[in-house]
């Protein structure tokens, strides 16, 4: 689990790592130092919001279908989607696809390629530290 100081909150979900980052600065720490190529990251599409990865070593190609939708309601509701009444769009792809242009500000990222998953804002079943 995270300590207090990181970057991001650790959530156990099905076997997998799944990190949450804090804020902007944070995300941008989590996604370009602490993530590896094949893990996977997700993000509440059209709101500022955490970014989220799962953890991936056995290098899959994508995350079970259980996983990738609890890591999705992570990502939505550490987001201003959270009030949401709908289901909220989640992109999602390897944080290999991820770019950060020097002039983007602090948590903003540019996608290569990209799939959507769509879920409701749920409170995660366990909050971690």
């Amino acid at each position: 689990m995270a300590g207090k100081g990181r970057p991001y909150r650790t959530y156990p979900l099905d076997g997998f790592e799944v990190l949450v980052g804090k804020g902007a600065a944070e995300n941008d720490i989590l996604s370009f130092e602490i993530a590896e190529p094949e893990d996977f990251w997700l993000h509440a599409a059209g709101y500022a919001g955490s970014h989220v990865v799962i953890r991936n070593p056995d290098r899959l190609t994508a995350p079970p279908a259980g996983v990738l939708e609890q890591a999705a309601r992570l990502a939505a509701w550490h987001s201003k989607a959270r009030g949401s009444r709908g289901k909220v769009e989640v992109h999602w792809c390897l944080a290999a696809d991820l770019r950060k242009p020097g002039r983007f500000p602090a948590g903003k990222v540019l996608l290569k390629r990209w799939d959507t998953v769509r879920v409701y804002a749920l409170a995660p079943r366990e909050e971690s530290t």
